[in-house]
């Protein structure tokens, strides 16, 4: 699996997988990468395999189901084979929870963190269909950045679902799936990157340095 990597050879590593619809090289993949490694941080990246086709093929292949999406990440992560946070956009933040679920601690000795940017607590128009259950099982360290607005989870729908109370928040006022508040709130989708750039490298660095 190939991997692209941001930022210093010896800074703090952050494994960055991608969300459902979108490829490793994305915008918001993209800016998030290169903000994080202004920062210090040593940001990997890599496209789970139907992505990858797309990518090389122009098809529209959908998601792989969960366990080979959960499965490819950990080839990644055995591959760096050094202490990490883990984390990803969307989808890929929720398989970095469901691979810490799969393996116990002493199997991901390496994973010292979880990042989720934009979690996505249940899909779209379904808030029936919770993606938490697993979650209160995690030993690492979780911090979840969150548009406030986020239709996969607002920040009203999701102070309701009583998850652990050692998870680390980060809310941008107004902002949706991808952190893109409206113009009437008074700020920008590049206020909110950057506020989430900010907090994500100081939660990796707590984590491994």
């Amino acid at each position: 699996m190939k991997l692209i990597f941001n930022g210093p050879e010896n800074g703090p590593l952050f494994v960055f997988s991608h969300g459902a619809g979108a490829p490793l090289t994305s915008d918001f993949m993209e800016k998030v990468s290169v903000g994080l490694a202004e920062q210090g941080i040593r940001v990997a990246r890599f496209n789970f395999n139907y992505m990858q086709q797309r990518v090389d093929t122009g098809s529209r292949r959908p998601p792989e189901r969960a366990p080979q999406l959960i499965k490819q990440f950990l080839e990644v992560v055995q591959t760096l084979d050094q202490p990490m946070v883990i984390g990803g956009k969307s989808m890929g933040g929720r398989m970095a929870t469901l691979l810490a679920t799969e393996y116990s601690p002493e199997q991901l000795k390496q994973v010292k963190g979880i990042a989720c940017l934009g979690y996505p607590f249940h899909p779209q128009g379904k808030p029936e269909k919770l993606r938490t259950e697993h979650l209160a099982v995690i030993k690492q360290p979780i911090a979840i950045i969150q548009g406030s607005r986020d239709k996969l989870g607002d920040q009203n729908e999701v102070i309701s679902y009583s998850l652990p109370v050692t998870f680390q928040w980060c809310w941008l006022e107004d902002g949706d799936h991808d952190f893109k508040p409206r113009v009437k709130s008074g700020f920008t989708h590049q206020q909110h990157i950057e506020s989430s750039i900010t907090y994500l490298a100081a939660y990796i660095k707590s984590c491994l340095v």
